[in-house]
């Protein structure tokens, strides 16, 4: 975690929600390190305009917290033609431009706004950054009346606060599920990064992973050699964890299933004890599967730069499952993959299944996911909630004893696609001790791990533990009423971005995926004598300091 001196209590004192003198047009932005990310290196920039055309522009070294950004001489223009041209293909975006009446019901359902007090993380105040230059560029009251209508003009200081605030935006969602008229701000962030792109303004945590995805198929640039080594390493730690060596074929035609997943799963911990989760659990039900070391990444930060970048690498899914022949795909734990495959993916690229693909089936039980009739493919926390209730599975709840765990529903499998039941169905399948946070913190009213949409960078860490209030408010609540410690997700970016979360405010709460709790309990066929997790703790002396 990036060195961060204040402590929990002095920012709590710190948020302030009376309003500024100024009215909102005049009050000035704060560009003072720590408030932005770092932007997107050139070559990075350079090699996606080759790969898309159009979409990415403008390389070069600047800062946000210089004066100059060094933008296109006519970068006015590309702005309102972007604006113009997405108005015009989506007509989404007009009616949330048209439509709001700014009646506050989102205002104070923002973690950055919770956290911060700045009434421009509130989401109806963050939407009109951008909607009072459409009002000034697109509606005839706006180019008449001005600044009485809410309409101002496109000028480099509302360029650089777009900037600011559309990158203090994980796209959560959580505003639209309270707006009356069902505005998606997170659309409205989107529309707006895609402008900012244009113009070569952008971060370098999401370009990156960007650029590695398309070039080797994940965002970490793992080459296919490297990819298998590293899960050879994690088969030899599952032989050490159980005594039984099990099988991940990699690259392998004819299997009925291809398996994807993020691949924060494959190098990241704890992602890592969630993947080998997988692969005992596949062994327990002698599953028919293959993986892909070249779409090794389920995950698609496309999603937080441009509808043609997301596109371009959710088709690789798509492509790897007509080489290898696979009938179906299974997904990974996994936030923003998710929401692109239930909410764009058959749109965008469901014309790529093959001949060969199939309504899924799930082959040891019979249940046919007609959920997934037009994506072909499953989240693997409804697969195991199957097997569970089929009766498919061998599960020693009692080696998770020392486990006291809640739920975090990931935004994007929760509000993206309404899987809420499933995993706690897992979970309490697995665990013994089980406990929910408040009601308003969870399901549709989830709160953000504030570090999604490309945002779990560390040089933002206080805008990041600040966003986090809301989630880490309700883990401490379960922490010291239950004695909560551990918190399950679904989510590979939830994994990563709740740990420093959890470690500032419900310090002593582990973060888990869902799979490694269900791997701890999961009982092989032919396994030796289990003395330890997947983490390799002893059984016998976590349950001494559970008893403790």
């Amino acid at each position: 975690m990036a060195k961060f001196s204040k402590k929990p209590i002095e920012l709590l004192q710190s948020i302030d929600y009376t309003p500024p003198r100024t009215d909102w047009m005049s009050t000035p932005n704060d560009f003072s390190m720590g408030r932005w990310a770092y932007p997107a290196k050139p070559e990075k920039v350079e090699y996606l305009m080759h790969e898309l055309p159009g979409v990415f522009a403008n390389p070069r070294e600047w800062s946000p917290g210089d004066v100059d950004w060094k933008l296109p001489s006519n970068w006015k223009d590309i702005v309102h033609e972007g604006f113009k041209e997405r108005l015009d293909k989506y007509r989404s975006l007009k009616l949330f431009m048209d439509v709001c009446v700014r009646c506050g019901a989102c205002a104070d359902k923002c973690h950055f706004f919770i956290g911060s007090g700045d009434p421009k993380n509130m989401p109806v105040l963050r939407a009109e950054l951008m909607r009072s230059v459409y009002r000034k560029d697109f509606t005839l009251a706006g180019k008449i009346l001005g600044k009485l209508t809410g309409a101002r003009v496109m000028e480099e200081d509302v360029l650089k606060e777009w900037f600011l605030y559309f990158y203090q935006c994980t796209e959560c969602r959580r505003c639209s599920l309270f707006c009356p008229y069902g505005i998606d701000t997170a659309e409205v962030t989107m529309m707006a990064r895609e402008l900012l792109h244009l113009c070569g303004i952008n971060i370098n945590w999401i370009l990156e992973p960007v650029a590695n995805c398309n070039r080797t198929g994940n965002h970490l640039g793992i080459q296919p050699h490297a990819f298998k080594d590293i899960v050879d390493f994690m088969l030899d730690d599952i032989e050490t964890i159980t005594g039984k060596r099990v099988k991940c074929p990699l690259n392998e035609k004819g299997h009925e299933v291809i398996f994807i997943t993020p691949s924060g799963d494959v190098f990241a911990d704890p992602g890592i004890y969630t993947f080998m989760g997988y692969l005992m659990l596949f062994d327990a039900i002698g599953l028919d599967f293959t993986m892909s070391t070249y779409a090794s990444e389920g995950g698609n930060f496309g999603l937080f730069t441009n509808a043609d970048m997301m596109k371009k690498l959710n088709a690789k899914m798509y492509a790897e499952a007509n080489r290898l022949g696979a009938k179906w795909i299974l997904g990974g734990e996994c936030g923003h993959m998710w929401r692109v495959i239930n909410q764009y993916m058959d749109t965008m690229n469901g014309y790529l299944q093959g001949p060969q693909m199939r309504t899924p089936v799930n082959p040891i039980t019979g249940t046919v996911f007609n959920n997934a009739k037009q994506t072909k493919m499953v989240h693997i926390a409804e697969f195991t909630a199957d097997l569970i209730k089929h009766g498919k599975l061998n599960l020693d709840k009692k080696r998770n004893d020392y486990i006291r765990a809640t739920f975090h529903d990931s935004c994007n499998p929760a509000r993206g696609m309404g899987m809420l039941d499933e995993p706690r169905y897992v979970l309490k399948n697995v665990c013994n001790h089980f406990y929910e946070m408040p009601e308003n913190t969870i399901r549709e009213q989830t709160f953000c791990c504030a570090g999604g949409s490309g945002l779990n960078t560390d040089e933002i860490m206080e805008i990041r533990l600040r966003g986090g209030l809301p989630r880490g408010n309700a883990l401490r609540y379960v922490q010291e009423k239950h004695g909560v410690n551990t918190m399950a997700c679904v989510c590979a970016i939830d994994r990563a971005t709740l740990i420093p979360l959890a470690d500032y405010w419900a310090p002593g709460v582990r973060i888990s995926g869902l799979h490694e709790l269900v791997a701890n309990a999961l009982i092989l066929d032919g396994e030796g004598e289990r003395t330890m997790n997947l983490r390799q703790e002893e059984f016998e002396e976590l349950f001494a300091q559970e008893e403790e």
